[in-house]
Order: C-alpha cells, then structure tokens, then sequence
C-alpha cells in the first residue's frame, strides 16, 4: 500500500494531544485547562484566515483523491468479475477437452473393434458371414439373416458417425470458449492499464495533498504558537494575582502528578513445518520486521529477498494481477502470496493499492499492518475481500513446492 493519505487530517486533529507532552503538564493546563476566561487567548486573524483557506484546499484535494479512490475501487470489482470469468471459462474448456478426449478414445476403439471384426472375416475368407447364409432352411430365412448382417454393419458404422459427430461438436465447443476467454483476457489487460493509469493520477493529486498538507502543518504550528503564548502571558497575570492574593493572606498551595506506563511484548508464534524454500519464506515471515505502516508489499519483498528466492518490487495490487491467479482453496500452498488488488477496510488506500500478505501454512497469513500480524484466512478473506476478491499465487511465477 501507499503512504496513508486518509490519515493526515486525523493525525492534525491529534496535534493539541501531542502539544500537551511537548509543552508539559502546566503549560498544557494553560492551553487546554483553563476555565471560561480562557477564551482570550487566541491567534492571530491573519493566521486564522490562512491556515482556513488552507484546509479548505487540503479538504478539496483530499475528495478529489476519495473520488479516484472509489472509481479505481469501481474498476477493480469489475476486474475481479473478470478474472472469475476467466476461471470458469478455462475449466469449462479443461472439462470439454477432457470430454473430447473420451470420444476420441471411444472411436479409437469402435474403429478397432470394426476392424479387428474385418480382418478376422478377411482371414477365414467370409466363412463365417457365408455359413450364416448357407444354414437358412428357407428364402426367407436367407433375407432375415442377410438384412442381420447388414444391420451389424450399419450399426457399426452409425456408432462411429455418432462419435465423429459429437467430437466436432466439441471442437467447436471448445474453440467458442478459447475465443471468449481471448476476449477476457484482452479486457483484463485493459482493465489494469486502466488501473495502473488511475495509480498514476492518484499519485499526482497525492503529491498536491502532501505539500498542502505541510502548509496546514506550518500553520497550525504557528496558530498553536500565537495561542500557547497569549495563554501564557494570561496565565502569568492570573498567578500573579493569586500569589499577590495568597501572600495576603498567608496560604500556599503544592500539587503533584504521577504518570504509569506498560509494555507490551509478543509471544513467540508458532511456526509450520515444511522443507526447502517454503520454510525459508516461513522462517523470513518470522524474523522479517515491520517495513512500516502501509507498506506490505514492501515486507513481503523483504521476506522473499530474506529467504534467499529473489527481489519482486510492485505494490499490492501489481502483485495480486501478475501473480495472484487462483480462488480454489484446494490450490493454497504455504509460501503463496495471498492479495487483493483493492479492499474498502483501510479507506483511499486500501481501494487504490490492495493488501498482500504470505500464507505461513495452518490456515495462517502473515502480512504487515504496521506490525506483523497473523490472520486465519477466513479473516484475512473477511476483511481484505471486500472489493476484488483475495486471490493467491506464487510471487515471480516461481513454485517454491
């Protein structure tokens, strides 16, 4: 995935949070604690009017790239339908080629069978047909057995008329449905050009969002600033007051503050067996740290890179359309790349880049989510699978079975 774009706002949303800790507890008091009075402090208007038009054009910009989000979403659904269609129609021709190969088995041995009948009367020199004749105890004896040994070989023939006749049939079959799977793969090919044009769109408005972006930063600095000092100097004024106040009357006042904090440390997961570059990838999937938020297909190259089977650049979703082929669960080996090329769960960029992650084995993929995380595949499927569908393959092209 891309760097995360949706989450600009919400990160500058947070800024009075980190303030506090910059700032401390007393000066954070000042900004975000005090009581009604506290309205005074404020920015100045020229900052307030810039930061404003420049939010506003932050907020323009970022619904122009919401929108290319959802029509590269749109389009990736429509590529996934593609893909499925292609799927089908391929083991619609693999189940006609394997019909067509039954027939011509079939007619194989009925030309045998006629045959084989041909030569043995040819060896005997039609004794057998002509003692047939020759027993009839009558003329209509003679024309009964006749007209038999001429429905014999009328059946034969018909049988073998049958056979040829329906193997043409599934000829025709069989290319109708080559054709159309052509037609498929030619809009699939058109579809991602598609795609990878919008990818290039995207990342032009997300340059414009960046620098936007920084100057909303910039701003917001010095708003902060302009507000944190004018409640400074109030403040100022109101302790002087009250120690001027307590002083008169001889009172003193102390406080204190206390702060807790935790760790967290990750158990040690559980790796699958397996032998060659299959448990290389496994073991890579375990010792390979997060590449950061956002960045998956990065983790997963760092993986296959790790484990001595080669460098794959791309993102996610160049990932899922080069090597992601294949739904039939029957058809996941651990060491498969599991993907989708566009999913709605992680907002603008998860519809325009897609999630990857590797399949470890034990109904288990790994993949990174700004730490490394491991999901059953059922809720890797859940989640990632809500626009194109998750798909899987062996990253390169390279079957690591």
């Amino acid at each position: 995935m891309s760097p995360n774009s949706d989450s600009i706002l919400s990160q500058e949303l947070s800024r009075r949070a980190a303030l506090k800790a910059l700032f401390g507890a007393a000066s954070a008091a000042i900004l975000f604690g005090l009581p009604a009075r506290a309205h005074a402090a404020e920015a100045s208007k020229e900052t307030t009017d810039k930061l404003n038009a420049a939010q506003a054009q932050l907020d323009e910009v970022q619904a122009q790239l919401d929108s290319i989000a959802n029509e590269y979403a749109a389009l990736a659904n429509k590529n996934a339908q593609t893909l499925n269609d292609i799927e089908n129609v391929q083991g619609k021709i693999d189940d006609t080629q394997a019909q067509i190969d039954e027939k011509k088995a079939e007619l194989k041995k009925k030309r045998n069978d006629l045959s084989d009948r041909v030569a043995a009367s040819y060896k005997s020199g039609g004794t057998n047909i002509l003692s047939l004749l020759l027993a009839s105890g009558s003329f209509e004896e003679l024309v009964a057995n006749a007209h038999y040994v001429e429905k014999i070989n009328k059946s034969d023939r018909d049988a073998i008329e049958d056979i040829q006749t329906i193997q043409s049939e599934l000829d025709a079959q069989k290319t109708e449905l080559e054709a159309q799977k052509a037609d498929l793969e030619k809009l699939k090919d058109q579809q991602t050009a598609q795609m990878q044009d919008m990818q290039a769109k995207q990342q032009e408005v997300q340059t414009v969002l960046n620098g936007l972006s920084d100057d909303v930063k910039e701003l917001m600095a010095q708003r902060d600033s302009e507000i944190l000092a004018a409640a400074q100097a109030e403040e100022a004024a109101r302790k002087a007051a009250a120690a001027a106040a307590a002083a008169n009357k001889n009172n003193s006042y102390s406080g204190g503050s206390s702060s807790g904090g935790g760790s967290y440390a990750p158990g040690t997961p559980q790796q699958n067996a397996g032998s060659g570059k299959q448990q290389a990838v496994v073991n890579a999937c375990y010792s390979t740290p997060s590449s950061g938020q956002n960045w998956c297909a990065a983790w997963v190259t760092n993986v296959f890179r790790n484990a001595g089977v080669g460098y794959f650049g791309g993102n996610a979703c160049d990932m899922f359309n080069a090597w992601c082929y294949s739904s039939d669960r029957s058809a996941l080996q651990v060491g498969m790349i599991v993907a989708d090329s566009s999913h709605s769960g992680t907002g603008a960029p998860g519809l325009i880049y897609g999630h990857v992650g590797i399949y470890v084995g034990g109904g288990i993929v790994m993949s990174n989510e700004g730490a490394i995380t491991s999901k059953s595949l059922d809720s890797f499927i859940s989640f990632y699978g809500t626009g194109s569908g998750v798909r899987w393959g062996w990253l390169g092209g390279i079957a690591l079975s």
